[in-house]
This record gives C-alpha cells, sequence and structure tokens, in this order.
C-alpha cells in the first residue's frame, strides 16, 4: 500500500475543478485533455498530406477553445468543453455528439 503524500503537496493547494457531464464536478487530476474537439477525421482513401493535417495541424487561438477530455479516473467517458485559454476557466462542458453551447 502506498503512503499517503507528505502534507506539503495536499494542504492548501488550489485544485483545478472540471465538470464531467456524466459525475458533476471533480479535481483536475482525474482527467486527461484529448486534443481539439470537432476535428473531422479524413476518408481512408486521404492522401499524405490530408492525413498530415489531421494528425498535426490544430488551433492555437488565445480565448475559447472546443477541446476533448476524458474523465480516467471516473467514469471513464470523454465529452467536449469549452475553456478559455487565457484563464483556464472551463466555460462550459457537453457530451460528445451535442452541438456545443454558445459561449458566454
Amino acid at each position: 500500500m502506498r503512503p499517503p503524500p507528505p502534507p506539503w503537496r495536499t494542504e492548501g493547494a488550489p485544485v483545478l475543478l472540471i465538470t464531467c457531464p456524466y459525475c458533476g464536478e471533480r479535481p483536475e487530476p482525474e482527467f486527461v485533455y484529448g486534443g481539439q474537439a470537432h476535428v473531422a477525421r479524413p476518408q481512408a482513401a486521404a492522401g499524405p498530406v490530408e492525413w498530415a493535417r489531421f494528425l498535426y495541424q490544430r488551433d492555437n487561438a488565445r480565448g475559447i477553445h472546443a477541446e476533448r477530455w476524458r474523465h480516467t479516473h471516473g467514469c471513464g467517458r470523454f465529452f467536449n468543453a469549452l475553456r478559455d485559454t487565457t484563464t483556464d476557466h472551463f466555460v462550459a462542458v457537453y457530451r460528445i455528439g451535442e452541438p456545443p453551447p454558445e459561449a458566454r
């Protein structure tokens, strides 16, 4: 059995809370970032340029960004989130397959 972490690693440390649309609000270490949301996969017969664009090129704009997350240490499900990259604030979360809500 693992010993508990030293108090300096757990006491008073601010924790980013993320709201899972299935489980509710949980601490950020329970989640894994899954990349940019709403990226269309190319057809199987696509050429190397299309595949390279799909695999390596992503938007990196400041402001509200649609992302895919997975609640790995909870329900295990993927979901999408709108996150402000300048403040790290989660504006909205929504289930896979649902349209993105309007950013407030």
